[in-house]
């Protein structure tokens, strides 16, 4: 739907009118937007009537909590190398567009269960389980999909977009999540998650893609070798997953001492802190707006550098912060400062090595990279916890903010990184049919 612009003033028209050659005016690129959007949106509700009805409902001990989030992530370390191999043998569209029914399905089972009255830990742990195993395969499809409408030059500028979808569904979707959870319940609200995902799936299955011809390997062992030989003869992809994941164990160290830190030192509200996380929307929607032009400023490998340096001053930051009101504040801008750095190094960093497979490789190289930042996390969470338990909770966030300094420091020294000032081009492959590229369709 077009908003009447007739009704505006002409400064106003000039402001909300897209550029003739913006992303958005394609029309494919357009419904993938509005999906990614909605999607987001839907995920924020489950982000917190999940958690909720495991503590509220079911009264889950601090333990329960861990093994239920532990479940979400366990898939990501058993399917992902697998998951990459199957992606290069298949469509990837529809195995996206079955991801989203399928979470919905999943989504769906909470409440139903609740109604039922057979809703346990196990169920959630299973639900769990199985919603990471969705986003381990149709994740890794969602990214190749991209890669199919937008031409690679373009990428810095569709994952920025992307993260604006995501980031602007973070600002408004925990306040309307928490007035649907205060009004039907937690299971029930996962219900209105379920319908946007049916949403998003129909919004995705009216998207033409032409996908070039499959690469089929009979044997699968050889084909995963070969997934992650591509990425360990890569200089540019190994030095990328070396330090992406550095920066994962330094967040995961910070994120599970940040909740604690607010209310215990800080003395923060449970509603004080949904106010404060609003910084963290606020920094990724200005950032996700402004960073493709970052990128083609400074180029995508000094912008992912950049990231680093964000993220780690503000965890330093909210490392000294002081209990009082200016802490608060210095904990709003840690938040802030994160949400700027997170973007900047993902709308990269995903763009980069995008740019640099071939089409047979994506799904390969898609989920062997995922792999490979994803197995510090959870060695990142444990030596935060015991870091915030042994020896204070500003400790962890100091350890994250100047081991993630260091990581900027060693990746400037890497020619690969520090000299990247463009997209790098695969040479041996034609233009994606359709592309995204140049002016309005």
């Amino acid at each position: 739907m077009k908003f009447p612009t007739e009704l505006l003033p002409s400064s106003w028209m000039q402001r909300f009118t897209l550029a003739a050659d913006d992303l958005l005016r394609d029309a494919t690129y357009r419904r993938l937007w509005i999906s990614i959007f909605i999607s987001s949106f839907g995920g924020q509700v489950t982000l917190l009537a999940l958690p909720l009805t495991a503590a509220v409902l079911l009264h889950a001990t601090p333990t329960q909590m861990g093994i239920l989030t532990a479940m979400e992530v366990l898939p990501f370390v058993l399917f992902s190398l697998p998951s990459g191999v199957y992606l290069d043998r298949v469509r990837k569209l529809p195995v996206y567009v079955w991801g989203e029914l399928l979470l919905a399905v999943f989504v769906a089972s909470v409440p139903l269960a609740w109604w039922a009255g057979w809703l346990s830990m196990g169920w959630l742990y299973f639900v769990g389980f199985a919603i990471g195993t969705v986003y381990t395969i149709a994740g890794s499809a969602a990214q190749i999909v991209l890669t199919q409408i937008v031409a690679r030059e373009r990428l810095v500028e569709a994952h920025a977009k992307n993260a604006l979808a995501s980031s602007s569904a973070e600002v408004a979707g925990p306040g309307a999540a928490g007035a649907l959870i205060k009004l039907v319940g937690a299971p029930l609200a996962l219900l209105a998650d379920a319908v946007l995902l049916l949403v998003s799936a129909l919004i995705l299955r009216g998207i033409r893609v032409t996908e070039g011809p499959l690469h089929v390997v009979t044997d699968f062992w050889p084909a995963l070798r070969a997934g992650m030989r591509f990425v360990a003869s890569h200089r540019l992809l190994l030095t990328m997953a070396l330090i992406v994941g550095g920066w994962q164990m330094c967040h995961q160290a910070a994120l599970v001492v940040q909740i604690l830190f607010a209310t215990r030192t800080l003395g923060l509200s449970e509603g004080g802190v949904g106010l404060s996380y609003v910084a963290l929307g606020v920094g990724t929607i200005v950032t996700s707006t402004v960073g493709n032009r970052i990128s083609e400023r400074f180029g995508p490998g000094p912008t992912l550098v950049l990231g680093f340096v964000i993220c780690g001053v503000g965890w330093l930051l909210g490392a000294v912060a002081p209990a009082s009101p200016l802490g608060i504040a210095m904990f709003g801008l840690m938040l802030m400062l994160f949400g700027v750095g997170a973007v900047l190094i993902f709308i990269t960093f995903l763009a980069l090595r995008q740019s640099v497979t071939p089409a047979h490789l994506l799904g390969r190289m898609t989920s062997t990279m995922r792999w490979l930042i994803l197995l510090p996390a959870g060695p990142g969470a444990l030596l935060g916890g015991w870091l915030g338990e042994h020896l204070g909770l500003r400790s962890a966030l100091a350890f994250a903010g100047i081991t993630v300094l260091l990581i900027a420091l060693a990746a400037w020294r890497q020619p690969v990184i520090r000299e990247t000032r463009v997209l790098p081009v695969v040479r041996d492959e034609p233009a994606v049919p359709g592309s995204a590229v140049g002016g309005a369709h």
